[in-house]
């Protein structure tokens, strides 16, 4: 489990950490961590081998380096000093200023890659404030202080409109945002119109307004529901994105409206402060269907999963389009012989390779509406947002999940329950990406960091080749790509990885393009620990210097060494905020 801000610095004392779990429903439950465990604790099965879901497997660590230097350990100033020293308070240098273009991945010419880091799940409180102040305080100085170009903070639609309809309390994040201005940070903004609880890293619950909670319990079919009838309230279904359903609007208004108050109580940060939104699409505020739910243990890693399109409004739009073609009888239902969340493709007359239904004339049909329903829902969000922020100087970006798992299959099946329409056969994320370059939105993507050997292989697992199709996709559509680490890493390993992907340098020819922005997921205990933030400070400044820099990696870290020492009081001051 992820832990929040309460304890997020308190690693580098030493000293057992307390942590408190998600206390939204019931009362609060506290256990301790030591530093230790923190720092070895073993990250999400999702990297596992799927017969040992308790190991993690990152491959062979990379041969040291002749050049490498010890000196970051060696000369790093004891914790305790370095707290007695930040008495007056400590002014952080300025990092090298790199401009955050968003005029498409094909424009940037070597800059560099900025970096963004992820803030916590729960920086704003259930009570709408910043959550332990005085250490995020210390953080955000320390992050600006590494070089980081600013931070990406989820605004929650159940945190904001959670009481009324219409009423918005932008309370915490007005005092969240101004700390990032003042801190010299930008801001990506995620309209998180989406539950937090139930996918990988969730550490609290934060559900949908309750104004939109009691019109589901009056109407069960606003949410997504699969063929065996199990309602999911991640998020509500697409299939009533233009319907009059809460409270005489539709969700598609509900959405624009959060966002042009979000404009209108922050537009003096629009464009200065504030450069990005990320528009969020379904759940963990990616553009898919929940058709992986790990709440409950419905769904386990790399299992296909389920399609969505049960509820009476999903039914009613199958059955019109069935109907439009001809084919009457193929809107009745989803298919019947997909198997279910935990099968493998071959587990199924549907998703088996030799004359699986995915490839027949129903399946294209099925595949081609469920696939189109999701980028019409896409569609008429980004053009609310379009209009609500032009000329506003923000650029708009959507999220798109990396689904990598059964990469290697003829069907895609996990991909395709998700609603991305790709196989071997079909490029699903060309149309994605024309969709955004139609809003001159920016694509998203997650899991850089992965490389296919790290997975297992017996789910032909592929990220590194997923990573690769879908640059190719933004490229042809000429549409920026940004990226994120779908899972925590602190290794130099998987920098480097990112370092690579995010260069977009596939088979050793990339030209001198580069994404247009990483997001680091993400800020935590384990980033601030000593070892985990020298390499991440060298990683920082290896991105900004872009592909023009031919500077082994040690040596990089031997120049960031002067930020790791500036940044360790900060730490530590907020480490001793956070005991008072």
């Amino acid at each position: 489990m992820a832990m929040s801000i309460t304890h997020q610095i308190g690693a580098l004392a030493g000293t057992p950490i307390p942590l408190e779990t998600g206390n939204t429903n019931s009362a609060e439950t506290t256990a301790t961590v030591s530093a230790a465990s923190v720092r070895k604790s073993p990250a999400s099965s999702l990297r596992c081998k799927v017969q040992k879901s308790d190991a993690v497997d990152f491959g062979p660590s990379p041969p040291l380096s002749p050049c490498r230097s010890p000196v970051l350990g060696a000369t790093r100033a004891d914790l305790s000093v370095a707290c007695r020293a930040f008495a007056t308070e400590v002014e952080a240098p300025p990092a090298r200023d790199v401009e955050y273009r968003r005029g498409g991945a094909q424009d940037k010419k070597g800059e560099g890659v900025p970096v963004y880091v992820m803030m916590p799940l729960d920086s704003v409180t259930m009570n709408n404030a910043v959550n332990r102040r005085k250490a995020m305080n210390a953080s955000l100085q320390a992050l600006k202080s590494a070089g980081v170009e600013g931070i990406m903070m989820d605004v929650w639609w159940g945190l904001v409109e959670r009481e009324a309809a219409g009423s918005y309390n932008w309370g915490g994040y007005a005092e969240l945002l101004e700390l990032a201005k003042k801190h010299g940070l930008k801001v990506q903004a995620v309209m998180s119109f989406h539950q937090c609880g139930g996918n990988v890293g969730d550490s609290v619950t934060i559900p949908l307004p309750k104004w939109v909670g009691e019109e589901i319990e009056k109407d069960p079919d606003l949410a997504y529901t699969d063929q065996w009838g199990r309602r999911n309230h991640e998020y509500l279904s697409l299939g009533c994105d233009t319907l009059p359903v809460l409270k005489g609007r539709t969700p598609v208004q509900c959405y624009a409206d959060f966002m042009r108050a979000f404009r209108d109580n922050f537009n003096h940060l629009l464009g200065d402060t504030i450069v990005e939104i990320q528009v969020g699409m379904g759940p963990a505020g990616e553009l898919r269907y929940p058709s992986y739910p790990e709440q409950n243990g419905i769904w386990r890693f790399p299992g296909i999963g389920a399609f969505q399109c049960y509820d009476k409004y999903m039914l009613s739009s199958l059955k019109a389009a069935a109907e439009a073609a001809g084919k009457s009888e193929w809107g009745s239902t989803g298919p019947t012989d997909a198997g279910e969340y935990n099968n493998w493709p071959e587990d199924t007359p549907f998703f088996r390779k030799e004359g699986g239904g995915w490839n027949s004339s129903y399946g294209e049909f099925f595949l081609g509406w469920y696939s189109q329903m999701l980028l019409d829902h896409g569609d008429r969000i980004l053009m609310s947002a379009k209009s609500i922020f032009e000329n506003s100087g923000v650029k708009i970006s959507v999220k798109v999940a990396g689904i990598h798992w059964h990469y290697g299959t003829r069907s895609h099946a996990p991909e395709l329950t998700a609603g991305y329409y790709n196989t071997r056969l079909r490029d699903g994320y060309l149309p994605i990406a024309q969709m955004l370059a139609r809003h001159g939105a920016i694509f998203n993507f997650t899991c850089i960091e992965m490389r296919d050997h790290e997975q297992p292989q017996d789910a032909l697992c592929a990220p590194e080749k997923l990573v690769k199709q879908v640059a190719l996709a933004t490229q042809k559509a000429r549409v920026p790509l940004a990226g994120e680490n779908a899972l925590p890493r602190y290794d130099d390993y998987a920098h480097e990885q990112i370092l690579q992907a995010s260069s977009l340098n596939f088979d050793g020819n990339s030209g001198e393009s580069e994404m247009c922005a990483f997001t680091y997921l993400r800020m935590n205990p384990q980033l601030f620990q000593a070892d985990n933030w020298g390499r991440f400070v060298a990683f920082v400044k290896k991105m900004k210097e872009g592909k023009g820099a031919n500077k082994c990696w040690e040596q990089v870290e031997r120049e960031a060494e002067h930020f790791v020492h500036i940044t360790e009081p900060l730490v530590q001051e907020a480490a001793v905020a956070l005991m008072h």
